[in-house]
């Protein structure tokens, strides 16, 4: 193969040309191959370059929450109350030992416990500041203190404990305040930046940035469980804090953290401003929530559930009871219904409909879109008020108990009694649970056969309310005389949680 006479003369003349653009500031042209065009294309890999303008523009408005509690003295050895440092604090080990010498001393009165947590400003003009419950709970005195050092004290406008969320009322005429608002929680994506500030360890206002780790969270915390999970740091003293998006918005209230220590380990967990925003607004306008209420007992829907009601997954919420005097006791829905769609919302899972229905506004008329029997249909129902239903469940148990007394009764080899202090106390049921408390299961019955422990409560019998161990005994009875072979039982766990269980007869 003979050589190209021309190649040494094209190769001195394209690099003498680039030679003349590179020295005359011309930009040089330059082969782009596949795997260099597809690494061009790639979004940059590093975070925001700084936060520091969007900070500088927020700490105004966020607080640190001061409370006291004022504690009864006593005299003898210890009687001098430790304040509660946050876990972790550097001062932990001298107040430790101060304490300890004092052991044997007098005390001479009551005293004040403090503690710390965050907030942040809503509403400038009202003086509107939100912050988590369990930051201020059970305290005598707020206070509230703001970056440039001045303080003033606070009222309680409103808490709810199902959410975890107070709202707190300064004069708004005594200071200039600057207020922050709430962002859209549902437009973050995991991935997205985030920037956590708060109170942590009581050492003033902190700035952390992270990311959106997960949506949706369920950490046990509440009914109304859908936390946004991140990264940023957050620690002891952050709770009632701010989680800023990159808009300067709040898309979330920092409210707990997953750590053996106390610090950080990277999991911290915040309620979505789409949960928060309309709970704020309620406690500050009414001091109080105004939740919906659909009036049915729910529980998960199984794949076997699923497939014995002809659906081709399993999803929804399936309807275990209707309350009595609820807003759909007149058979708009029913038991064994299967809701799967609530006023133009998917539910795919149980916990999915008791959020959706108490952030729609009382006495609204929604459309339900549910399964019977196999066929889907749907139906109009108006929602009465969830905290009126409470009322409405508590009195209908007390009008249940009555009839000839039974302390305890024995049936499908269960010994089942009163549900009453005593019994809550010894099985940690809580106290919204109502029903026929289980208090042994043999463990060859049938019962023991599926799955039923001591600590369950009955509530419903063939879709019928129980309250008392003698409506256990007349309900079991009356199935028999009807010739039925199993009973279908709704148990409520020690939390509430409810499940239907068909327990053999024979």
């Amino acid at each position: 193969m003979t050589s190209n006479p021309f190649l040494p003369v094209v190769r001195k003349t394209v690099l003498a040309a680039t030679m003349a653009m590179l020295t005359a500031g011309v930009a040089t042209p330059h082969l782009v191959t596949p795997a260099l065009a597809q690494e061009q294309s790639r979004p940059p890999a590093h975070g925001p370059a700084s936060v520091a303008d969007l900070a500088e523009g927020l700490l105004g408005a966020v607080v640190n929450i001061s409370t006291s509690q004022t504690v009864k003295g006593s005299e003898g050895p210890g009687a001098v109350p430790m304040p509660q440092l946050p876990e972790g604090s550097p001062f932990q080990d001298f107040f430790d030992e101060f304490f300890k010498n004092r052991q044997g001393k007098k005390e001479s009165g009551p005293q004040k416990v403090q503690s710390l947590g965050s907030g942040f400003v809503v509403d400038a003009e009202k003086g509107i500041i939100v912050t988590n419950n369990h930051v201020i709970a059970d305290a005598d005195e707020i206070e509230v203190n703001f970056s440039d050092g001045s303080k003033l004290k606070a009222t309680l406008a409103g808490t709810d404990t199902k959410t975890d969320i107070a709202v707190l009322k300064v004069d708004p005429k005594a200071k200039k305040l600057t207020a922050v608002k709430f962002g859209d929680s549902n437009k973050m994506r995991i991935g997205d930046w985030v920037m956590a500030v708060g109170n942590p360890f009581g050492l003033g206002g902190t700035v952390t940035v992270g990311i959106v780790s997960a949506r949706n969270r369920d950490i046990n915390a509440g009914p109304y469980d859908d936390f946004i999970q991140t990264d940023a740091a957050i620690n002891r003293g952050n709770s009632g804090g701010p989680l800023f998006n990159m808009d300067g918005e709040v898309v979330g209230i920092n409210t707990a953290i997953i750590s053996p220590s106390g610090g950080s380990i990277g999991i911290g967990f915040s309620i979505p401003s789409e949960l928060a925003a309309g709970v704020v607004q309620q406690l500050a306008e009414y001091g109080e929530t105004r939740r919906g209420w659909l009036g049915v007992r729910i529980q998960p829907v199984t794949d076997e559930i699923a497939e014995s009601l002809g659906m081709k997954a399993a999803k929804g919420a399936l309807v275990a009871g209707v309350i009595k005097g609820g807003p759909v006791d007149d058979g708009t829905i029913q038991p064994g219904d299967v809701i799967t769609k609530f006023d133009g919302k998917d539910v795919h899972e149980m916990r999915d409909l008791p959020r959706v229905v108490a952030e729609s506004p009382v006495g609204k008329a929604v459309d339900v879109e549910l399964v019977r029997k196999g066929a889907e249909q749907s139906v109009k129902v108006t929602l009465g008020r969830l905290e009126d239903g409470e009322k409405l469940s508590k009195e209908e148990v007390k009008q249940t108990k009555g009839g000839d007394a039974v302390a305890t009764a024995s049936v499908l080899g269960m010994t089942v009694g009163d549900l009453d202090e005593a019994a809550r106390a010894q099985f940690g049921i809580n106290a919204d649970v109502a029903g026929v408390v289980i208090r042994e299961v043999d463990p060859n019955s049938p019962a023991a056969e599926r799955g039923i422990a001591a600590g369950e409560v009955i509530t419903e019998i063939a879709q019928e309310s129980v309250a008392t161990p003698k409506d256990v005994m007349d309900r079991i009875a009356a199935l028999k005389e009807q010739g039925r072979k199993n009973a279908l039982l709704m148990l409520a766990s020690k939390s509430g949680e409810l499940r239907f269980v068909t327990v053999r007869m024979d």
